[in-house]
């Protein structure tokens, strides 16, 4: 039984890490200019490439896939951490509002300080991402203390995302045309203009992020047994939903700060790893759904860019059509298990 159980932890572990490299080369491959996979090899072992190609690969392309493959692991992660916390299958950034409240923030600091030309650095936009999810996610927190039905934390979730957006569309009537158009094509997600610079502190962030959250593997296995046992067991309860919080919030933000509210991958994308992996340990979904959400983010953003090209299409339209079928299924699902 236990070799069983290994066997299929690696295979799935090969088939997720393949399927994030299949689509990360497909990423960097396809476009209005097609570059092969030989001219992708040698230009990362040295060999010399068109110019014209070379920097659609190198400062384009490259910069975008990554990071796709990074804030799409990041988000998968955010709402598993989310799911964990409120022992609910459907929580996830947006959802709840978390990415709302994000993007309330950040709308505020692109209007008022880029307005003023005053040039703000990727770390103050992910700090002003984390601000607006820590606003989103106290007011998740003070519904979720007072009523225990999942409909109505959902519906509350959402209705924090409609205030928070309808806060949005107020600031966006102090912004001159010119930030109209950057605010209304970043509010639809997107990953394009992706520089090494925000990969750089996107990666730096999460990685830390990841680790903490992956060092949390033992206690949040015990909380999803019951807050009773996880008690029982020496976790502190407390500290333990403080941390959830704090880790999912910086997630969410850096996904908003750089590419803008992107929906259902944080809450599909650990229903389909707990399919592929038939297990809900935290050691093991934690990695998984971070690769998962990373394949699922680069098939998306490939279909969006290439689906009706030369127009780009919003990231949050495909993953939608992709992802809510799933939280149908998931929802359905629960349901049946309560009634049993």
């Amino acid at each position: 039984m236990r070799k069983n159980r290994r066997y299929r932890f690696v295979t799935a572990f090969i088939l997720l890490i393949t399927g994030v490299c299949f689509f990360f080369a497909l990423n960097i491959g396809i476009g209005s200019v097609k570059i092969s996979l030989s001219d992708i090899a040698g230009a990362f072992s040295g060999a010399e490439m068109e110019e014209t190609a070379g920097r659609i690969l190198w400062d384009i392309r490259l910069p975008r896939a990554s990071a796709v493959l990074i804030l799409g692991g990041a988000l998968a992660l955010s709402g598993y951490l989310l799911q964990a916390f409120f022992h609910n299958p459907i929580a996830g950034p947006f959802v709840l509002g978390i990415s709302s409240g994000a993007k309330m923030v950040v709308a505020l600091v692109m209007v008022f300080l880029l307005g003023r030309g005053i040039r703000i650095t990727s770390a103050f936009m992910i700090l002003a991402a984390f601000t607006g999810a820590m606003i989103s996610m106290g007011f998740v927190l003070l519904v979720s203390y007072r009523v225990t039905s999942m409909s109505m934390l959902v519906v509350s979730g959402v209705m924090i995302g409609y205030i928070c957006s309808a806060v949005t569309e107020l600031l966006v009537t102090f912004a001159d045309d010119a930030q109209i158009v950057n605010l209304h094509n970043w509010s639809r997600g997107s990953f394009s203009g992706m520089t090494w610079e925000n990969v750089k502190t996107m990666a730096a962030v999460i990685a830390i992020t990841y680790i903490a959250a992956f060092l949390l593997s033992k206690p949040l296995s015990a909380y999803g047994l019951g807050e009773a046992y996880a008690q029982n067991m020496g976790v502190n309860i407390k500290l333990l939903r403080v941390c959830l919080v704090i880790l999912s919030s910086i997630l969410s933000a850096c996904i908003v700060a750089f590419a803008g509210p992107v929906s259902f991958v944080g809450i599909a994308t650990p229903h389909l790893m707990k399919k592929l992996f038939k297990t809900i340990e935290p050691i093991i979904m934690i990695p998984a759904c971070f690769l998962g959400g990373s394949a699922f983010c680069l098939f998306c953003d490939l279909l969006a860019r290439t689906l009706l090209a030369p127009t780009e299409l919003s990231i949050s339209t495909i993953t939608a059509i992709f992802g809510a079928p799933v939280v149908l299924w998931a929802m359905v699902k629960h349901k049946k298990e309560r009634a049993l």
